[in-house]
């Protein structure tokens, strides 16, 4: 047996060494001082979370409960005061009463924001179905609907007039809902993005100056309810509190699960011109993130709330409100 170094030959059975230009791409690992958007992300999170149905029956019977107790301590107190003092009781009568009234004209009101989101979300829905199909019949009995929408509201008289003069010229479905869309909904469209932009910098604003802990997370919350409720009012849907509250459930739980709360260097690219996250100062870096998350908010809940979709062409740019919204401020902010 040969002693000594034995050799072998690697490169014979190796087979082509593999090139470096084939080599997958090296990431960065992310930065964990970069803007994450927190904010915005944790106020998206706590509003798209479903309460789980334990959670749910619970707080139905804690709430049945109290206005029990509460109408049987009110009944006890007005008899109470009648039998004792009857004109101070029936002062009282007439107060609780009252109330009554206001409660239900409250609950009325509710009710009717239900019905109004429900009758956008229905002319949207056949809008939809009649592009699919290229259903003329269907088209024009959305835009009767869409034509009763509006028929009270002076902003769009002129739209309503040029769609009256132009639908009969249309003889197809996807031209006659192109042609509300440019002549009825576009300066709605205008108004809604100027909410987005409003509601954008006011974020961002509140985000980068006010250092107070969770602050951001409630600002960004209540602004982006705002903003949710002008936009369905602006394109009817006015919508009281519950119903404001269960739209914004609805356009941040859409978010959530297609993950566009997530956070690219690619979101700021238009006023930032790069990757400059982490250049910024935290608190800064922070409020533009969180300013240009509500953009995407934004461009959604008018998806949500538009009795019509979008046609081709027609659908926000996010980049633009980013530029639009947030451009002064990164100039006036920026930090080295």
């Amino acid at each position: 047996m040969a002693k000594g170094p034995v050799l072998f030959d690697l490169e014979a059975d190796a087979g082509p060494r593999p090139s470096v230009a084939e080599a997958p791409p090296v990431h960065d690992a992310p930065d964990a001082g970069a803007a994450q958007g927190q904010a915005m992300q944790i106020a998206a999170r706590l509003a798209a979370r479903k309460p789980s149905v334990l959670m749910r029956l619970f707080w139905s019977l804690a709430g049945a409960l109290v206005a029990a107790l509460v109408s049987l301590a009110a009944w006890r107190f007005i008899t109470d005061l009648m039998a004792r003092y009857p004109v101070i009781g029936l002062a009282m009568s007439v107060l609780m009463g009252a109330f009554l009234l206001v409660l239900s004209l409250v609950a009325l009101r509710e009710m009717a924001a239900f019905g109004r989101l429900g009758r956008l979300d229905g002319l949207h829905h056949d809008a939809t179905q009649a592009l699919a199909h290229e259903d003329l019949v269907q088209a024009r009995g959305v835009i009767d609907r869409l034509q009763a929408l509006y028929k009270g509201r002076e902003d769009t008289r002129w739209g309503r007039d040029r769609l009256a003069e132009l639908r009969g010229d249309q003889l197809d479905a996807t031209s006659l809902l192109r042609v509300a869309e440019a002549e009825l909904l576009a300066p709605l469209d205008v108004a809604a993005q100027r909410e987005v932009e409003a509601a954008a910098r006011q974020v961002a604003t509140v985000t980068a100056l006010v250092p107070l802990a969770l602050a951001d997370v409630a600002a960004a919350l209540t602004s982006n309810l705002r903003m949710i409720r002008r936009i369905a009012e602006i394109y009817g849907g006015r919508s009281g509190f519950f119903g404001s509250w269960r739209l914004t459930r609805t356009v941040l739980a859409h978010l959530v699960a297609t993950g566009a709360v997530a956070v690219g260097d690619d979101l700021l690219e238009p006023i930032l011109g790069g990757s400059l996250l982490s250049k910024l100062s935290r608190r800064f870096g922070e409020g533009l993130v969180n300013g240009a998350l509500t953009a995407r908010v934004g461009v959604a809940a008018m998806e949500v709330c538009r009795p019509l979709p979008f046609g081709a062409g027609r659908r926000p740019k996010v980049r633009n409100i980013i530029t639009r919204s947030l451009g002064g401020l990164f100039g006036a902010g920026k930090a080295g």
